[in-house]
């Protein structure tokens, strides 16, 4: 389907000169002379090269028709992560260059979206926010009260965040996939 370049996102997937893209990046650049462009930093999904295109803000680019299937993350083995149709029960090896740098936020039984192209799979859509357990935490350095300071600690994933002060190990906090960043104390 024909779309406007300026209206693509990261994780959309496009074709471009007979392939199919995952956008990766993207960048709004206002020149001081002539009209503004839209950056598409891109990847191409079968080799695995990037590019960086751009595009005029009106022009339209062709967006790839993806099958979206809801899937339940089983178990990771290595570099493999399997995943089972809610509809069919059949289980999916899918490669972690394919999922990306949420991979670390996959836990057993979570729900997720699997886009796949002509049968083979393009990406995996995790939910936005993930609950995790703190392992590890630093202590609290006194008299940093005067402004808003955070303390590095670490998540049962192995995944190390910055958080609160008064976040201790032991704490159940609400953690962004897409920025890896502290949200929330978890209210459970």
């Amino acid at each position: 389907m024909k779309v406007n370049a300026n209206t693509m996102r990261p994780g959309h997937v496009l074709e471009h000169n007979g392939k199919l893209w995952v956008i990766t990046k993207t960048a709004i650049v206002q020149p001081g002379k002539g009209g503004a462009f839209i950056q598409l930093e891109m990847k191409d999904v079968r080799t695995g090269t990037k590019s960086i295109e751009r595009f005029r803000t009106q022009e339209t680019v062709e967006r790839a028709r993806l099958d979206e299937h809801e899937m339940t993350f089983l178990f990771a083995e290595g570099d493999s992560f399997t995943f089972m149709d809610k509809e069919t029960f059949e289980q999916v090896s899918i490669p972690r260059d394919i999922i990306g740098d949420p991979a670390v936020f996959l836990q057993d039984g979570m729900e997720v979206t699997v886009q796949s192209h002509e049968g083979s799979p393009l990406g995996v859509e995790i939910p936005g926010k993930v609950t995790l357990l703190i392992t590890e935490s630093d202590p609290v350095v006194k008299g940093q009260t005067a402004s808003s300071s955070y303390k590095p600690a670490k998540l049962e994933n192995g995944v190390s965040i910055l958080v609160p002060p008064h976040i201790e190990a032991g704490t159940r906090v609400v953690v962004d996939t897409a920025s890896g960043e502290y949200v929330e104390r978890a209210k459970d």
